[in-house]
C-alpha cells in the first residue's frame, strides 16, 4: 500500500532498454563487447599460420587457389602520410600480416625483400669470405625473383563513427532522450585499404583493389541509469585499429585475387611503351606519323 507506483515515464524506459538490448543482444558478447571486424559486411581479421602451400586456422573467408600465379613481394611507402599515421594506433608495418594472407591462400609465393633482406645478404657475405664451414651452399643463382611487386596503402580509418544517440534524441523528446543514450553508445568503426600489384618486369601495374572493413562498439547503459548498477555494464570503446585494418587489408586482398583471377593483358597498338595513341603532330612515336601533316 505504501510504495509508491511506477511512472509511466520509468516503465517507458525499462521496455525500451529491453527491447535495445534484445536487438543488439547477438552482436554483444560479454559485457562491454564490440562486434568482429566485418569484411564488406561480415567476416573475421586474419588469423592463423602457414607452411609452404599448406595454412591452419585461416579465416574461411580468405580467397584460395588451386595454383600459385607467380612470386611476390610486398613493399610500403614508408614515407606516405598514411604509413606515419598507425604510430597513433601503436602499429607497426603492414607487411607481416599481408604476406601471411598472401602464402595462406596460396595464389602467390612470397619472396623476401624487406629487412631480412639484409641478414640474407650477410650470410653470403660470410660465404664469400671463408668463413663459413664447408657444404653451407651459399654460392650465387639461388635467389628467387620476385615475379611481382604488392603496395599497400590506407586510404581511410576512423573510430567512433555513426553514433545514433542525437538524431533520435531529437525526433522523440524525453522518450527519444532514452532511446538516444542506448543509440549513442553505438560507434561504428570503419577503415578502407588499397593494394596494388605491379609487374617487376616491365613496371605495368596489373590489378588494383580496394576493400573496407566495419565494427561497432557498444555503451549501451552508460547515461541511462547514472551510478546505479547497470552502469557497469558499458564500457567496450575501444576496438584495436589493428583489427579493422587487417581485416580491411583482407577484403582488397580477396578483391585482388579474383581480379587476378580473371586478369585478361590490356594492349596498346604497336606496342606498350612505343608512344601510345595520342600522337602529337611532328612528334616520332607511331601515332604521331600517322598524324597527316597540313
Amino acid at each position: 500500500m505504501g510504495n509508491k507506483p511506477y511512472s509511466v515515464l520509468g516503465l517507458g524506459r525499462f521496455a525500451l532498454v529491453f527491447a535495445m538490448v534484445f536487438a543488439f543482444g547477438p552482436w554483444i558478447q560479454d559485457a562491454g563487447a564490440g562486434t568482429d571486424p566485418t569484411l564488406g559486411g561480415s567476416g573475421t581479421v586474419a588469423t592463423g599460420s602457414a607452411g609452404g602451400a599448406e595454412s591452419q586456422g585461416a579465416s574461411s573467408q580468405l580467397e584460395r587457389c588451386d595454383e600459385s600465379l607467380g612470386t611476390m613481394a610486398v613493399a610500403e611507402d614508408q614515407s606516405a602520410a598514411w604509413y606515419h599515421t598507425l604510430s597513433q594506433y601503436k602499429l607497426g608495418s603492414t607487411v607481416p600480416v599481408l604476406r601471411m594472407m598472401i602464402q595462406q591462400s596460396n595464389c602467390f609465393v612470397v619472396v623476401e625483400r624487406g629487412a631480412a633482406m639484409r641478414n640474407m645478404m650477410q650470410e653470403r657475405n660470410l660465404s664469400q669470405s671463408g668463413e663459413m664451414r664447408e657444404g653451407s651452399s651459399f654460392g650465387k643463382g639461388q635467389m628467387v625473383a620476385a615475379d611481382y611487386t604488392m603496395s599497400p596503402s590506407i586510404t581511410f580509418s576512423q573510430k567512433g563513427t555513426s553514433g545514433a544517440g542525437g538524431a533520435l534524441g531529437g525526433l522523440f523528446g524525453g522518450i527519444g532522450r532514452v532511446v538516444g543514450a542506448v543509440a549513442g553508445g553505438i560507434k561504428a568503426n570503419e577503415s578502407s585499404t588499397t593494394l596494388l600489384l605491379i609487374d617487376n618486369r616491365s613496371g605495368v601495374q596489373l590489378a588494383a583493389a580496394e576493400g573496407s572493413a566495419k565494427n561497432y562498439d557498444f555503451n549501451l547503459f552508460g547515461g541511462i541509469f547514472g551510478g546505479s548498477g547497470f552502469g557497469a555494464a558499458g564500457g567496450y570503446t575501444n576496438t584495436p585499429e589493428g583489427k579493422i585494418l587487417t581485416a580491411a587489408f583482407m577484403d582488397s586482398y580477396n578483391k585482388l585475387v579474383r581480379a587476378a583471377r580473371n586478369y585478361k593483358a590490356q594492349s596498346v597498338k604497336g606496342g606498350l611503351g612505343t608512344g601510345g595513341r595520342l600522337g602529337v603532330q611532328g612528334g616520332s612515336t607511331p601515332a604521331s606519323k600517322e598524324l597527316p601533316i597540313k
